[in-house]
């Protein structure tokens, strides 16, 4: 088996359909066949993440940032239901031996489910999924525009399912991280008493990159509150959001939120962490400037911070740290190979 790096690959533009054209994977699109293997896990953005928008890891960087679009119409969720509309012969298996809440990264939660559920048809699988992980397929927006592409039904009226009952085994999956009622603080921060901070909810515009850094923001901040409010610090993210009058400070996190908001007036000071995504010193830096006073060792230690959330698995039944080793052949026999230390690796 040869094993390939997309990002080492030649890409084609492709037009998908409804005026979106995205740069795809050449092997992908000549491929005679495809294998497609995503993890059954609800997502924070798009309610769930099944086959189709696994997809998604098949388009350039580029690509991955178009689909967060601010467009009002032409929004994650349209962007989602266009990729499997050129898809060569396939077969989806969703891996829900482990299945996650509140995905994609570690701070989610994981199940141990024991569930795969399989189909040549990607949308009828994606269905059956979106149900298992405790949603009707109508609950979630980009199912409902790929009814529209495929002109089928979105309830599983199409669909024969064979093996367990989806009612035996479904269960739900929350997708969403909860925020203070009016969306303005992540309500780990408000139990931990955080003040002087507003920090806005997460919205479809958020590529995966900056996603991934807001992540360590978040981190950042728990590590460096000492229990004195902060003089009104406004962090915001995406493509969309706007300042909100009377912060003193506001962080702009992403060269999006700069070009979107460089020149608005409700801004008293403004912090830009500029980049695509911005890199870890640049974080550091507009943080410390707006008073949040995180340590200038912080970032040297983010690799570990997947261990941190998987402690939570630790000792539990159906994690045995086994499971997650490789093991290779060679001549003396099979050889521990590596250790993988979180279970967000296998996801």
């Amino acid at each position: 088996m040869k094993t390939l790096n997309v990002f080492e690959r030649p890409f084609t533009k492709l037009d998908v359909g409804g005026g979106v054209v995205l740069n795809f994977n050449e092997d992908f699109l000549q491929s005679d066949f495809v294998v497609n293997l995503p993890v059954l896990k609800a997502h924070s953005q798009t309610v769930v993440s099944l086959g189709i928008k696994n997809l998604k890891g098949l388009t350039d960087v580029h690509s991955r940032k178009k689909c967060h679009s601010p467009h009002a119409k032409k929004n994650l969720d349209y962007m989602i239901a266009k990729l499997a509309n050129k898809l060569p012969p396939s077969f989806t298996l969703l891996d829900g031996i482990y299945t996650a809440e509140r995905g994609p990264y570690f701070e989610g939660r994981l199940r141990r489910s024991n569930l795969l559920i399989a189909s040549r048809d990607i949308f009828s699988v994606d269905k059956v999924g979106a149900m298992v992980l405790g949603y009707d397929p109508s609950e979630v927006p980009y199912l409902v525009h790929a009814a529209q592409d495929f002109e089928r039904p979105i309830d599983l009226s199409d669909v024969e399912v064979v093996g367990e009952k989806i009612e035996a085994v479904a269960s739900r999956h929350e997708y969403a991280h909860p925020y203070t009622e009016d969306g303005m603080l992540p309500k780990a921060l408000e139990k931990m008493g955080i003040k002087g901070l507003c920090y806005p909810k997460y919205d479809h515009t958020i590529c995966t990159y900056c996603s991934q850094l807001n992540t360590v923001v978040l981190m950042a901040i728990v590590n460096a509150w000492r229990g004195e409010p902060w003089n009104e610090v406004e962090i915001l993210t995406g493509k969309r959001m706007k300042p909100t009058a009377g912060k003193k400070k506001t962080i702009l996190l992403g060269k999006c939120m700069v070009q979107a908001n460089k020149n608005n007036a409700n801004i008293q000071e403004m912090i830009a962490a500029k980049g695509c995504p911005p890199d870890l010193k640049g974080v550091l830096k507009a943080l410390q400037q707006a008073g949040i006073d995180v340590s200038s060792t912080f970032f040297e230690t983010m690799d570990m911070a997947a261990g941190f959330f998987m402690k939570r698995y630790e000792g539990k039944p159906g994690f045995e740290e086994s499971f997650y080793q490789i093991v290779w052949e060679g001549e003396e026999g099979p050889h521990l190979s590596e250790k993988i230390s979180t279970c967000s690796k296998n996801l």
